[in-house]
């Protein structure tokens, strides 16, 4: 029998959760709250998986906890969990979201629904079992082996952050954040949220690239015109759009906008993705390996560069065309950015591109107050470094290292707000559904997610003290 009261015995014992039925009961529970923060009537719900289903269990792991109400009006709460041990030794935020999106009941497959658990093979089907009930339930439970493990002590301090709110944006968050630094002051983040690159692969990431919507519009005039009478001799919206956006990005998706681009790739940053593959899962779509910057790897493309996207193009009716000029044209692009991006200077570089290059008509838009910074923490870290060690240690194979992720986490708020180190190792993969119909987890990858976490808090309680 393992003894455990080792690294193997904690990480044996966090496994067997999943294998006698504990973990499944535990995540029956938290999805069968219906905590849709896109929907107002929900409210109560988001409340009451914080003091029914949350708070008992941490305060039996020794956690005085606190909810926050949201500053801003009619949104979720928070949740504030301290467990301090010895203001020596290491203090870990861990950060989560108990809200989930709109279950779509009547979208699901056949036999499966959104605010249930069922079980395919493999897989664990529900609302929130990816994003995020699963990822952060994986974490506490995790945590929990350790403490029984050490005999009631973790070996380093914790402070859990869980926002019922993520969904809609984390409204709040950052004020949250600003007003209580002193209840959230740690030495690092470890979270959990997003994909793996793959789902059998482990995967550290350090950040995450920025996010900024932007609508170009054209507006020649009021009504649309007879293209045999007026084609030629009035200006055509979408022409004029098309063209525009044309001189933003090529043929080959190459961004041309000066203000826009990144600079140069830290040589630490080339470094950890000159092993990483993007795509080559079964629902992936194949990379375009000449799309975008010349003279990168897809995932320098990816995880490294900023990309300036259509989103949706709007011109007239395209199901039911008629012949005439449209007197207005419409596009939603979007720009994920990397650090070294100042968001600020998004709007007025794409003003001035478009200025000269002769599209005054084109109006430019902001679709959100401002843009999501991007966030990147320096792969030379000592903490990436402990933190890919103790995950090489558990699986035997070191992880794939992303510098931050493609899509956008309110990760700014925790490394620029509250100055932590941030440590992301996701528990889905990319075809779990998330914010779609049948989303799910993977049972091997869930159990691998726990050995992984209490491989990660078993080494954090052996650090050296902080002071």
């Amino acid at each position: 029998m393992t003894d455990t009261s080792t690294r193997e015995g904690v990480i044996a014992s966090a496994v067997a959760l999943m294998d006698d039925g504990r973990f499944r009961a535990l995540m029956e529970r938290r999805v069968a709250f219906r905590t849709e923060s896109q929907v107002p009537e929900q409210m109560p719900e988001l409340h009451r998986y914080l003091t029914e289903e949350i708070i008992p269990g941490v305060e039996a792991m020794g956690f005085s906890s606190q909810i926050l109400e949201n500053p801003v009006a009619d949104r979720g709460p928070f949740l504030v969990a301290r467990r301090i041990e010895d203001e020596a030794r290491p203090t870990v935020l861990i950060y989560g979201h108990g809200d989930v999106t709109r279950g779509q009941d009547n979208e699901w497959r056949e036999g499966l629904a959104p605010f249930r658990i069922t079980e395919e093979g493999d897989r664990w089907y529900g609302r929130g079992t990816a994003d995020n009930k699963g990822q952060h339930s994986i974490n506490l439970a995790a945590l929990e082996q350790v403490l029984q493990a050490r005999g009631g002590k973790l070996g380093f301090n914790t402070v859990l952050l869980l926002e019922m709110g993520e969904e809609t944006g984390s409204p709040g968050l950052s004020e949250i954040c600003a007003r209580h630094r002193d209840l959230l002051r740690a030495d690092v983040l470890i979270a959990s949220d997003g994909p793996r690159l793959a789902a059998d692969r482990p995967t550290l990431f350090l950040g995450s690239r920025g996010a900024f919507n932007v609508e170009l519009r054209v507006a020649a005039r009021e009504r649309g015109y007879h293209s045999g009478n007026w084609g030629g001799v009035i200006s055509n919206p979408a022409t004029l759009l098309a063209n525009a956006i044309a001189s933003m990005v090529d043929a080959r998706g190459r961004l041309l906008v000066e203000g826009l681009r990144p600079p140069a790739i830290p040589n630490s940053v080339r470094a950890v993705l000159a092993g990483i593959t993007v795509g080559g899962g079964p629902t992936d779509p194949a990379v375009d390996e000449a799309w975008g910057e010349p003279g990168l790897t897809p995932a320098e493309r990816l995880f490294a560069w900023n990309t300036l996207e259509v989103l949706a193009f709007k011109a007239a009716n395209a199901e039911a065309p008629v012949n005439a000029v449209p007197p207005a044209a419409l596009a939603v692009m979007q720009l994920r950015f990397v650090v070294g991006t100042d968001p600020v200077q998004i709007l007025p570089a794409l003003r001035a591109h478009l200025d000269a290059h002769g599209f005054g008509a084109v109006e430019v838009v902001s679709t959100r107050h401002e843009a999501s910074p991007a966030t990147r923490l320096d792969p030379d870290s000592p903490w990436v470094r402990w933190a890919a060690a103790s995950m090489q240690r558990t699986t035997g194979t070191p992880p794939a290292i992303l510098p931050n992720i493609g899509g956008t986490l309110p990760n700014h708020v925790f490394a620029d707000l509250l100055g932590l180190p941030t440590l992301w190792i996701p528990h889905s993969y990319a075809a779990c559904a998330q914010h779609a119909p049948d989303e799910h987890m993977l049972v091997p990858l869930t159990r691998q997610a726990l050995a992984l976490m209490a491989g990660i808090f078993w080494d954090l309680g052996e650090r050296p003290s902080s002071n």
